[in-house]
């Protein structure tokens, strides 16, 4: 009886089969219209339990999952039009879609460049570049939460000190008391300490020294033993600015005499005197230039020297007969004061006065831009890149976003006398300034010499 039963249910089976086939063709014959007037009709029909079952199926059979069926290209060519914020979001959806999320290069390198990262194309991992914005993102709202820094402090000199100058982890301070120090930033360690003469102006290598002074001399120190090897003798007036190049076996200086001194490096001797400036010259940059002029060709030497109120361009390898390729100012009746920081890489001259930044095009000698910072009255400026720019006025450091010319950051400084004697405050690494990279955003960021002879540090705070 029961072997008779299971053979009569198996027979309905393959019955039920064969009319489900047949119906499923016809069905298939139909036009969208009469499939829909079809379902309609069968779902009419139903009960309870066919219209639960058929909710459930619905439910899963419309959750597509299109990121995972589409072309590994297409979902990248969708990604790209997603903020990174969604992004991340999307990452925790399942690991399917971290999986290709987290394998699109140009999303996160793309995301990367609009924080104003610099960006390697030649490093095409993907998770790298995730990663790296991550570390972004962490970094600029440090930045935006006025956080990203920290200070410290260097003690060793018994007076002021009036000259600053950074390379490559080192910082160099010469001081009233006669000496000069060259201190390692990272340990806050003195590497060496020589004796010299009062320095408005330094400037170092691995060998010597270099010193403009208040006693209107400029000189040459080694390091290794202290000695001085040359003394340039000729200025009437403070020294306070210096450069070289080894190169050229060349070294310029500018005085509160209203002259600049060209002068051999290695002999000692007065090349040229540069005549001109109506103010104390306090700033001179010797500079390889990058870009083609009438005046000038990519490789030429450049020197500059500023004012209070002009920068002059002077042609280098002429000594003899030098003139003055070209005057800059902001104001022709001299109104606007130019503040005595300067900044040259071959391409663009930037100065900072009262009405903002002035950015110069050094092939035509035109001004690019000016960016007016109107809430916050005479911003100085300390270093210009690309990306950012490092400012700062009586009370604060501030960071600018030269994409946006915005203030992104600002980082308090303690009580510090102002001087027109030296350069008693600088900025210290700046590639940084040019895009970060997750790696330079390390070292020094600003040093300025405080009233009880010490140096004030602010530094990179470790990512964490």
């Amino acid at each position: 009886m029961e072997t008779g039963k299971f053979f009569h249910n198996l027979m309905e089976r393959k019955d039920f089969e064969t009319w489900l086939d047949n119906i499923s063709v016809t069905f298939l014959s139909l036009t969208d219209l009469q499939k829909n007037e079809t379902l309609d009709h069968l779902i009419s029909l139903s009960g309870a339990v066919q219209l639960r079952h058929l909710s459930n199926n619905l439910e899963t059979l419309l959750k597509r999952d299109f990121l995972k069926l589409l072309p590994l290209e297409l979902s990248f060519y969708l990604l790209k039009w997603l903020d990174p914020q969604t992004l991340l979001t999307c990452c925790l959806v399942s690991k399917q879609w971290n999986k290709v999320i987290s394998a699109c290069t140009e999303v996160w390198q793309i995301a990367c460049r609009n924080l104003g990262w610099q960006i390697d194309d030649s490093v095409q991992d993907a998770l790298h570049w995730k990663k790296v914005y991550l570390k972004a993102i962490l970094r600029m709202k440090q930045l935006e939460d006025h956080e990203a820094f920290e200070t410290s402090s260097l003690i060793g000199h018994s007076a002021r000190v009036y000259a600053l100058y950074y390379k490559d982890g080192l910082l160099c301070t010469g001081s009233d008391d006669l000496s000069a120090k060259l201190w390692d930033v990272s340990t806050g360690q003195c590497v060496y300490g020589i004796q010299t003469h009062t320095c408005a102006a330094v400037k170092f290598d691995e060998q010597k020294l270099v010193t403009g002074s208040f006693d209107n001399t400029v000189a040459c120190w080694e390091w290794s033993s202290g000695a001085r090897t040359q003394h340039f003798r000729g200025h009437t007036g403070a020294v306070f600015s210096v450069d070289y190049n080894d190169e050229l076996d060349i070294l310029v200086s500018g005085s509160a005499d209203f002259t600049v001194k060209v002068w051999a490096l290695s002999a000692g001797t007065c090349l040229n005197t540069l005549t001109g400036h109506t103010e104390w010259v306090t700033k001179v940059v010797l500079q390889k230039c990058k870009v083609k002029s009438l005046l000038h060709s990519p490789g030429d030497y450049i020197l500059l020297s500023a004012d209070k109120y002009e920068i002059k361009i002077w042609p280098i390898g002429r000594e003899i007969n030098c003139k003055c390729l070209k005057t800059l100012s902001v104001s022709e009746d001299r109104s606007i004061c130019l503040q005595p920081r300067l900044h040259f890489d071959g391409k663009y001259i930037v100065c900072s006065s009262a009405l903002g930044l002035y950015q110069w095009d050094f092939a035509s000698y035109d001004i690019l831009r000016v960016i007016k910072t109107p809430e916050i009255a005479n911003l100085a400026l300390l270093g210009f890149g690309d990306v950012f720019a490092l400012l700062f006025d009586n009370r604060y450091l501030y960071i600018m976003d030269l994409r946006t010319e915005s203030l992104i950051s600002r980082w308090p400084l303690p009580e510090y006398r102002k001087s027109k004697r030296g350069s008693s405050f600088l900025a210290g690494e700046a590639s940084w300034l040019n895009g970060l990279d997750g790696h330079n955003d390390t070292g020094l960021v600003f040093a300025t010499s405080m009233p009880d002879h010490s140096i004030h540090l602010v530094l990179w705070k470790e990512h964490g």
